[in-house]
């Protein structure tokens, strides 16, 4: 039986939603950060904190090979949760079966409204007054499992693609830690 409160956490780059998911842990206990790279900045941050790391170079892997693997080193570290803390891999369906119900990602908008990449500058372009952010369940389709939490941005007067970002970033570091706390204890 997998303790949900036991959870890694999966980045890609530098860690920012990590890092708050790390500093807010009370109710869950941050087991593992993997990476799909090995040079991620966030890695370096995490083993300064003393956490457990676990990175493999993706593009020396198969997608459901890399995925594997990275699902031993999840139960070797007796993982309940996984958190997507940008990840920037899509995850095969193998995994994405393996660990239903159980991998959270944060998204930068206002879901259903621009899944994927780019949902900055869409939102600018389609002239909305607010943008966000969401966390949600993981499934085999892109950025459409069940919404958790959400958290609204205005839109300011002026605003580009990477100041909306900041913005939205903001919120994603104060929604993430909320919404997993509340998803472990289900």
């Amino acid at each position: 039986m997998r303790d949900p409160k036991r959870v890694a956490i999966l980045i890609s780059g530098r860690g920012s939603n990590m890092r708050a998911l790390v500093e807010h842990a009370k109710i869950y206990e941050v087991a593992l950060v993997a990476s799909n790279k090995p040079s991620a900045a966030g890695l370096e941050w995490a083993r300064a904190q003393g956490l457990p790391t676990w990175s493999l170079d993706s593009k020396a892997e198969g997608k459901e090979a890399f995925d594997r693997k990275m699902s031993q080193a999840l139960d070797d570290h007796q993982v309940g949760t996984v958190a997507l803390a940008g990840f920037m891999r899509i995850l095969s369906p193998w995994f994405v079966d393996e660990w239903r119900g159980r991998i959270l990602n944060i998204h930068p908008s206002l879901l259903p409204l621009y899944r994927g990449l780019d949902t900055h500058a869409r939102a600018l372009e389609a002239g909305d007054s607010i943008s966000g952010c969401s966390v949600h369940i993981v499934t085999e389709e892109l950025d459409a499992g069940e919404v958790l939490g959400r958290a609204e941005v205005p839109i300011e007067a002026g605003d580009t693609p990477a100041s909306l970002e900041q913005r939205v970033l903001a919120a994603e570091h104060a929604l993430y830690p909320q919404v997993l706390s509340e998803f472990v204890q289900r």
